[in-house]
């Protein structure tokens, strides 16, 4: 596993593993350094069982709280 990948920033084009939704919380898996990607509701759902056999557990669901910009004209 790169370092690049590791801290890079999820985007819309990042998507669940379980239900396809838009990924923000990437899982970095100890024993193979396999990435599973999910959405805030299934990185809960699987949270107690992932966290200890994981080596990353990069979450970014504070995003869904931002507000976006609104353009100026």
């Amino acid at each position: 596993m790169t370092t690049a990948v590791a801290d890079r920033t999820l985007t819309a084009a990042d998507r669940c593993d379980r239900c396809g939704a838009q990924a923000y919380v990437r899982v970095v898996l100890e024993s193979s350094g396999g990435e599973l990607l999910f959405c805030a509701h299934h990185s809960r759902a699987v949270e107690a069982t992932l966290r200890p056999l994981s080596s990353d557990w990069h979450d970014e669901t504070n995003r869904l709280h931002e507000k976006a910009p609104v353009p100026v004209d």
